[in-house]
């Protein structure tokens, strides 16, 4: 699968869902604390207003969380259609389409990237350049969280909401993308994996990782 090819099938997918997503999803950060805890942790690293890049941002909710929390927050996403909803919503923050395999910024120019849920849709043999990008735009000593849910096999989503589209969403293992990480050059801050909340009709793991571009680069 070429990159044009898995981006638009995703850039597909959520214009095609992206009213019905932001509606089933409103409220999603409300019912989980410690899912919170890891944002405000991860906001207390970068510090108080740190460029940050929300990275598949979606309709922006996570992206709304983190500019309350004192961050100076850019998203980005795919869809225009998901974009549109960010927009409406959050009125006073910038956010902008494109793809994280190849962003629009400078070397070192951000305090905190943030991949939440996001790089599911990336195939395996394409997340070491998607880790490098994310390590490129981060100035020395700027922070990284990686959000995914935990598994071998991906959950194929077929006409979700009635609609004619679908798409798989990967799965992964911390200690894989903890390796890729590493191998990116960052250095691992944290590990959580939170166990599924059956109250949420959650049925697997979820992952947080936070990773830190090293201050001083050696050579």
């Amino acid at each position: 699968m070429t990159d044009t090819d898995f981006l638009t099938a995703t850039r597909t997918f959520y214009d095609a869902v992206a009213e019905d997503y932001a509606d089933r999803f409103r409220d999603a950060l409300a019912p989980r604390p410690l899912d919170r805890a890891v944002l405000t942790a991860f906001a207390e690293l970068v510090g108080d207003g740190g460029a940050v890049a929300d990275l598949g941002c979606g309709p922006g909710r996570t992206t709304g969380y983190l500019a309350s929390l004192g961050l100076s927050v850019v998203g980005l996403d795919l869809s225009e259609s998901m974009l549109a909803i960010a927009r409406r919503e959050n009125p006073d923050l910038r956010f902008e389409q494109g793809s994280m395999l190849e962003l629009g910024m400078a070397d070192g120019a951000l305090a905190g990237v943030v991949s939440y849920y996001s790089s599911i849709h990336t195939p395996v043999d394409r997340l070491p350049g998607l880790f490098a990008e994310f390590h490129r735009v981060l100035a020395p000593g700027g922070h990284l969280l990686v959000a995914f849910q935990v598994g071998d096999e991906p959950r194929h989503h077929d006409r979700p909401f009635g609609r004619p589209v679908s798409l798989d969403f990967q799965r992964r293992r911390p200690e894989a993308v903890t390796e890729l990480l590493s191998a990116a050059g960052f250095d691992m801050v944290a590990r959580t994996v939170r166990e599924p909340d059956v109250g949420l009709e959650e049925t697997t793991p979820h992952a947080f990782l936070i990773a830190r571009k090293p201050a001083q680069t050696a050579g």
